[in-house]
């Protein structure tokens, strides 16, 4: 509930702040203006491997207070994959954070920070790439037969 009253107010602040007319129709920001402006996850690209969940958190806490900070690590391996994402409890935290860390060094590795965007949904669904189709044709083979009695397969 307290999720939805935010976005409520959030809409309301960013409608009352850029209302125009035009053309006698009032046009208000798009949605996602009002999304924009809630986003306190930020993404840290450029990581060096000895930074973790830890010192990521320590080195963006003098911008607020850091909810989640997380170092994302390969599943075989264990090993840091070189970014991360650090959460904000507010999205003026976020915003600071990210302008003045974003280029700077961070444990021998000058680093990029953006708000974090959500993944595109995966279309293909779960799987790697060898034979997706298996147990399944999606082109059919058809036999002609030539005047001359030869028959040719070929694939539509």
């Amino acid at each position: 509930m307290a999720f939805y009253s935010r976005i409520g107010s959030i809409m309301r602040q960013t409608v009352s702040q850029n209302n125009s007319i035009s053309h006698g129709q009032v046009r208000g920001p798009s949605m996602m203006d009002a999304i924009r402006c809630m986003s306190s996850k930020l993404f840290v690209g450029g990581l060096s491997y000895q930074t973790d969940d830890h010192s990521l958190k320590e080195a963006f806490s003098g911008f607020g207070d850091v909810v989640e900070a997380r170092v994302i690590t390969d599943r075989e391996s264990g090993r840091s994959r070189g970014f991360g994402f650090v959460n904000y409890a507010s999205d003026d935290s976020a915003n600071e954070a990210m302008t003045a860390m974003d280029g700077q060094e961070l444990n021998g590795r000058n680093i990029r920070v953006s708000l974090a965007t959500e993944r595109a949904p995966r279309t293909d669904g779960p799987g790697g790439g060898y034979n997706r189709n298996f147990g399944e044709r999606n082109d059919r083979s058809e036999v002609m037969v030539t005047p001359a009695g030869d028959a040719a397969v070929y694939t539509v």
